[in-house]
């Protein structure tokens, strides 16, 4: 074992046996106290923080977010030894295990595989094997029901539109994606004139479903692709206070100074990325 190894081993061992600690009679009051189901919300607010901080690049604040989004893994792993579920070591092998079997281009009889289009295809094709393998599907279970309904809804969409797509259900380009976005929108349209609000609810969530179809049919991530579309709105909406600062606020501006403003901003910001 190398220095580098037995330092991993410790740390990794030390972060273990602090959870046990903290949880342990004696220990941290708070962490006696949650449950799989109250710690949900903090593993999802964890992720997205370290999304947020590989956004920025920001390495340090990465090192932080990782380090928070490990700490969910080994406060689950040692709830689930508590309760006699299973244990981190039980996580760890079947996780190794897994890679093992999801990479026989590198640990099996495919070695050799180069192409990513094939590593992908044989992973998939692995996955399905192994869900089939320990599935007990009731004899109406539905092809999407792999797909959890508790994804964040733009994951869950384009999930539920790759499922659909695999047996042949889908658009064939996304020309046909964007007609029928303009047909929803148009749904949409009709349900505003009429202010059914139950309609415009559905309308809209249509037009949104056929948005993040139109995202996989371009092989754009949606979440990703908005995630940045906030970041750049974030970005002008504050140049936009830098330009009236010592001024007027802008609640104190018409909409057509704030078009302005936000317009010049724009501006800027082309004329900054133009080489």
């Amino acid at each position: 074992m190398t220095e580098k190894t037995a330092a991993l081993r410790d740390a990794f061992s030390q972060a273990v046996a602090i959870m046990a600690r903290l949880r342990a009679p004696g220990g941290c009051p708070w962490d006696r106290e949650q449950t799989f189901a109250s710690i949900q919300r903090h593993t999802l607010e964890e992720t997205y923080e370290v999304l947020d901080a590989i956004d920025r690049e920001n390495w340090p604040d990465v090192k932080d977010e990782l380090g928070d989004l490990l700490l969910q893994v080994l406060f689950y792993a040692e709830m689930a030894q508590e309760a006699d579920y299973f244990t981190l070591r039980d996580v760890l092998e079947n996780l190794n295990a897994k890679l093992i079997r999801r990479h026989p281009h590198v640990f099996g009889d495919l070695q050799g595989v180069e192409q990513a289009e094939t590593v992908l295809a044989n992973w998939e094709i692995i996955k399905q094997t192994e869900k089939e393998s320990r599935a007990n599907k009731p004899e109406n279970a539905s092809l999407l029901d792999e797909v959890p309904r508790a994804f964040p809804a733009l994951m869950e969409a384009d999930k539920l539109g790759k499922k659909a797509a695999s047996v042949g259900f889908d658009w064939a380009s996304a020309e046909d994606v964007l007609q029928k976005l303009e047909e929803e929108i148009a749904e949409l349209r009709v349900a505003i004139t009429s202010q059914d609000r139950r309609a415009q609810e559905e309308e809209f969530g249509d037009v949104l479903f056929t948005v993040v179809n139109l995202s996989r049919k371009l092989k754009i991530a949606a979440e990703f692709s908005l995630r940045a579309g906030n970041t750049k709105f974030r970005r002008r909406f504050h140049r936009m206070e830098e330009l009236v600062a010592g001024t007027k606020s802008l609640a104190e501006h018409s909409l057509d100074e704030l078009e302005a403003l936000w317009n010049q901003a724009k501006r800027e910001e082309k004329h900054s990325a133009t080489p």
